[in-house]
C-alpha cells in the first residue's frame, strides 16, 4: 500500500515538476512556429519589393526557415531542461554519421550554393541538362524544377547541374539559325541562291548584322545542299526556323526548283 501511495506521490512530483514545462514549451512551440511563418512571409514581401532575383528567393527563405526552426528547438529544448551542452555535444557526432550517410544530398546542397553564386542559369532561362530541355522554374536548396516544351516538371538535383554540362540558351540575346536548303543537280544553284536571299530580307525578325550567310554547303548523293545562316532575336528563333522551311518548299516550285529526294537509278542488262 505504502508503495502505491509513494508511486502516486512521485508521479505527482513529476507532474508537478515538469508538466508546467512540457506545457510552457508547448505553448513556446506553437507560438514560435506562428512567428516564424509571418517573419518568412514579410521576408518575401520584402524581396518581392526590391525586386530581387527569382532564382534567390525560394532558396534564402527555405535557409532562413530551417535556420529558425533550429533556433527554435534548441530554445524549447532548453525549457525542458535539457542540458544543450551535451545535446550540441550528441547533435554534433549525430550531424557528422547523417552527414557521411547523406553525401548525395550534401553534394546537391554544395551544388544549390554555387548555382547560386555562380549564376550558369536563372529562373525563366531556357536550358538543357542532364538529358532534359526546358524552361527553368524554380531553384531550390538540393533541386531545380524545370518545365518542358511539352509541358513535363522535371526535377534535377543541384550537384549534377553544378558540375556536367550545361546549355543555356537564353545566355546571349540573339541566336544563329541554321538551314540546309536541296535542290535537285540540274537545277539552277544562282537562282536559288538568289530566292534564299529574298526570303530572308523579307522576314523582317531576321537581323542584318550580323549578316547573314548562303553558299553552296555539300554535293550529296541526290541533292545540292545549300547552306544557309541568319541572326535573330533568341525569342524568335523557333518561328524563324520553321517559317523558312515553309517557305522555301512553297516558293521552289515556283521559281523552277526542284526539292530531291533519295533515290536510286537501277539498269538491267538483257543477256
Amino acid at each position: 500500500m505504502e508503495t502505491a501511495q509513494e508511486t502516486i506521490q512521485w508521479l505527482a512530483n513529476l507532474a508537478t515538476a515538469y508538466g508546467l514545462k512540457l506545457i510552457g514549451a508547448l505553448i513556446v512551440l506553437i507560438i514560435g512556429l506562428w512567428v516564424i511563418k509571418l517573419i518568412l512571409k514579410g521576408i518575401r514581401k520584402a524581396m518581392e519589393k526590391k525586386d530581387m532575383d527569382d532564382s534567390l528567393k525560394p532558396f534564402l527563405l527555405s535557409i532562413i526557415g530551417v535556420i529558425l526552426k533550429l533556433m527554435l528547438a534548441i530554445s524549447v529544448l532548453s525549457m525542458l531542461g535539457i542540458q544543450m551542452t551535451s545535446f550540441i555535444a550528441i547533435l554534433g557526432a549525430a550531424g557528422l554519421a547523417v552527414g557521411m550517410a547523406l553525401s548525395g544530398t550534401l553534394q546537391n546542397f554544395a551544388g544549390g550554393v554555387i548555382i547560386l553564386i555562380f549564376k550558369p542559369f536563372k529562373v525563366g532561362d531556357f536550358i538543357e541538362a542532364q538529358g532534359y530541355m526546358g524552361v527553368v522554374k524554380e531553384i531550390h536548396i538540393f533541386v531545380t524544377t524545370i518545365l518542358t516544351v511539352d509541358n513535363r516538371t522535371v526535377i534535377i538535383p543541384n550537384g549534377g547541374l553544378s558540375t556536367g554540362s550545361l546549355i543555356n540558351y537564353s545566355a546571349e540575346p540573339i541566336r544563329r539559325v541554321d538551314w540546309s536548303f536541296g535542290i535537285a543537280y540540274g537545277d539552277d544553284y544562282d537562282k536559288a541562291k538568289e530566292m534564299i536571299m529574298g526570303m530572308i530580307k523579307e522576314d523582317k525578325r531576321i537581323l542584318a548584322d550580323p549578316e547573314p550567310f548562303v553558299a553552296l554547303g555539300e554535293l550529296a548523293d541526290s541533292s545540292v545542299n545549300i547552306t544557309t545562316r541568319a541572326w535573330v532575336n533568341a525569342a524568335d528563333y523557333w518561328d524563324v526556323f520553321f517559317d523558312m522551311n515553309e517557305k522555301f518548299y512553297k516558293e521552289a516550285d515556283k521559281h523552277g526548283l526542284s526539292i530531291p529526294f533519295p533515290q536510286m537509278d537501277i539498269h538491267l542488262d538483257k543477256a
